[in-house]
């Protein structure tokens, strides 16, 4: 049912038809001359595509998270962070007190690495890359995300799309505070 109404509500907002759309876990197609990649868990390869954008990115990657435990996106964002792409993230305050966060390891890494606690919950989950493509969807940046639990992940390449969720992006930065780099040994994390 979940699949049936992100699909519908896509077809909505894009206004195609849905004899377009293939009948798979993942799609590739183009939204009013916006290329996108549509992907559905579980196993649907939502994690592939997101480390696949991360090892292309050339200058930024702007990230802001509910959850952040997904090693194989951790680590690709350290690879991109060592050949000199721009990193910083941004996660809800749970990952304060979470048994293991890739947060602390990002901070310990060096990447400015954020909590938000000035919401309920900080829900989002989207990344900014290269300031061209905005990955966004319910897709938690997590292992259960892509091995157990119906999500959608959003891939769209989109300057104008991406600079108002760089706008979005700023503000949460703003109200947030980073962690510390010693801040995991502290909590006994590592």
């Amino acid at each position: 049912m979940k699949k049936f109404i992100v699909t519908a509500f896509i077809l909505f907002v894009f206004g195609i038809s849905s004899a377009s759309l293939p009948l798979t876990y993942a799609a590739d197609l183009t939204l009013n001359n916006t290329p996108a990649r549509i992907c559905f868990s579980p196993r649907g390869g939502c994690t592939e595509a997101i480390v696949k954008e991360i090892d292309g990115a050339r200058s930024e990657i702007l990230m802001e998270a509910y959850s952040f435990t997904s090693r194989e996106i951790a680590s690709a964002i350290l690879k991109a962070h060592k050949r000199g792409v721009n990193v910083e993230i941004i996660l809800d305050k749970s990952n304060r007190s979470a048994r293991y966060s890739s947060g602390d390891f990002t901070a310990h890494m060096g990447i400015p690495t954020y909590i938000n606690a000035a919401y309920a919950i900080a829900h989002n989950k989207i990344m900014i890359i290269d300031r061209e493509i905005v990955i966004t969807g319910s897709f938690n940046f997590t292992k259960a995300a892509e091995e157990k639990n119906a999500e959608n992940l959003l891939i769209l390449r989109n300057k104008d799309l991406a600079g108002i969720y760089l706008t979005n992006w700023v503000n949460h930065k703003e109200r947030s505070e980073k962690i510390p780099e010693y801040e995991h040994i502290k909590r006994g994390n590592y």
